[in-house]
């Protein structure tokens, strides 16, 4: 036991003592109850004077003694010598007052500890033992009722001494269970404080900033991190709406992620990204909200540098690959048009030269319609339409393409009907090119099939054949502008389709292993036009 607890303890002590003194002791000498039949009413009072002196005295040493321990003892010794001799002063057998040294045995265990209960019990056993055979041998001089025998006086010393080592054993077991249910809840509380330290040293020094608010969106919590980002202080910012810390904010509980900008004082105009999720009880009720927020500024102004850096890379890539699509047919076109002029060709000769500038010619003005094509789409013509319609008149020209070959089979699984807002003729185009993709991948037969179905709030569309495949070095590149492993086309196919689903604000994977054929997967937002 520390002192710092036995002080608090002794200063209780005698706290006690005086509030019982004066309580009940004191009401014998100020309105007189039994002062006629105690046998030593004046000394009894002079006892009650001599308590209140002793305390003043325990008073004045509390702050001068050194070993508490030793200080309560001796109080306690003290107050038992005290009880006995009150007990003798109103009349030993008969006192009223012999259940006090209960009290002294209680305080013992709960002063100090289980171990002084049982001596305090010891002394108080002896000294009130002697005190009742001395009266009933007469050897003091205190009257006693005649019709008390031996008996009677044998019966209370066992009563009393039973009555002290019982309050011994059960304020003594109490105050054990107390020390150390007191004990643990100190370690829990020193515990909690040293994670509540770690938890708020934790919360300030995260660089990214963090706020708590309860269900009606108030600040609880605004770390430094957030005070650098915002600019506004942490005083400020706590007990108001966070909206008005966070401007672009409407309903907390509404958001999930967001990017938006905010204006620092001295910083100017900033972009952050906020993420808020819930804060619930171990009940799993709602409690509030915690939002973590980045200074995102510098990453959005690298990104728009890589993209500008992108961008010109694929100008030049994309030029290189004109230049390279446009230079075979001119080479072509040149030679032609060179043995036409020197007119030594026999006429069957400049017929299949005519044919071949024709040729030449047309696949330059593919190019160009298809790069247009792709550089200045026209913009989409959205309406309401049946995708396995679409889907349908897509198939029942693959099969005319096909019907050449019969070693080829195409089926469909469709879920239907689906109705999706969209540009149909431009739908029509992705699923023809992705069709046609999957027909030439398989030079040897195999089967092709379309699938279609809802899910959720997004249309998919599935191609799947058992081609040749997609090596994985061209996975990546096969939605490029020009990328293409046939030996005829532009290879602008693929990256027109793409750009169709991504107007659409749907996407396009591809899945493949060479030898395993391709699948392809076409996902179109249902935007509730439909």
């Amino acid at each position: 036991m520390s002192d710092d607890i036995l002080l608090k303890k002794v200063k209780a002590l005698i706290s006690i003592r005086v509030v019982f003194i004066t309580a009940l002791l004191g009401s014998f000498f100020l309105l007189q109850v039994g002062y006629g039949s105690f046998p030593y009413p004046r000394a009894t009072s002079n006892l009650i004077v001599a308590l209140y002196s002793l305390t003043i005295i325990y008073v004045f040493l509390i702050d001068r003694i050194k070993t508490y321990f030793t200080f309560a003892y001796f109080q306690i010794f003290m107050d038992v010598a005290a009880i006995n001799v009150l007990i003798y002063l109103t009349g030993g057998i008969e006192s009223w007052f012999s259940f006090i040294m209960l009290l002294t045995v209680m305080s013992a265990s709960a002063v100090l500890n289980r171990k002084a209960g049982y001596v305090i019990a010891t002394f108080s056993s002896i000294l009130y033992g002697v005190m009742i055979d001395l009266q009933y041998y007469k050897l003091l001089p205190i009257k006693y009722d005649s019709a008390l025998n031996e008996k009677d006086f044998l019966y209370n010393i066992f009563v009393h001494i039973a009555a002290f080592y019982m309050m011994a054993f059960l304020s003594g077991y109490l105050s054990s269970r107390l020390e150390k249910t007191t004990t643990a809840l100190e370690q829990t509380d020193s515990d909690l404080k040293e994670l509540s330290l770690f938890n708020k040293e934790l919360i300030e020094s995260i660089p990214s900033g963090i706020f708590t608010t309860d269900i009606d969106g108030r600040v609880l919590i605004f770390n430094r991190a957030a005070e650098d980002i915002t600019g506004i202080t942490r005083e400020r910012a706590q007990g108001v709406g966070i909206a008005e810390v966070l401007p672009f904010m409407g309903s907390i509980s509404e958001i999930d992620m967001i990017e938006n900008t905010i204006k620092h004082h001295r910083d100017g105009e900033k972009v952050i990204g906020l993420r808020v999720s819930s804060l619930e009880s171990i009940a799993g009720e709602l409690t509030g909200f915690i939002g973590v927020f980045q200074d995102i500024t510098m990453l959005k102004k690298m990104e728009m540098d890589i993209k500008h850096k992108e961008k010109w890379a694929a100008i030049g890539e994309l030029s290189a690959n004109i230049a390279h699509e446009i230079r075979n047919p001119l080479a072509s076109l040149k030679g032609a048009i060179e043995m036409l002029r020197e007119d030594r060709a026999a006429k069957e000769q400049k017929e299949r030269l005519t044919e071949i500038a024709l040729k030449e010619m047309d696949r330059l003005n593919g190019i160009i319609t298809d790069f247009l094509m792709y550089s200045t789409p026209r913009a989409a013509e959205f309406s309401a339409f049946d995708l396995n319609l679409v889907l349908d008149d897509t198939l029942e020209l693959l099969k005319n393409t096909a019907s050449a070959r019969k070693d080829i089979s195409i089926t469909k699984h469709f879920d239907g009907p689906l109705f999706v807002n969209a540009d149909r003729q431009k739908m029509h185009q992705v699923f023809l090119n992705l069709g046609m993709n999957a027909l030439e991948s398989m030079p040897d037969g195999g089967e092709f099939s379309v699938s279609s179905r809802r899910t959720g709030s997004f249309f998919e569309v599935v191609f799947k054949d058992t081609g040749i495949g997609i090596p994985q070095e061209n996975i990546v590149k096969i939605f490029y502008p020009f990328f293409t492993t046939k030996d005829e086309g532009t290879g602008l196919g693929l990256a027109i389709a793409y750009r169709i689903i991504e107007e659409h604000g749907g996407k396009m994977t591809v899945v493949s292993n060479p030898g395993g054929g391709a699948i392809f997967k076409v996902i179109i937002p249902d935007n509730g036009k439909s």
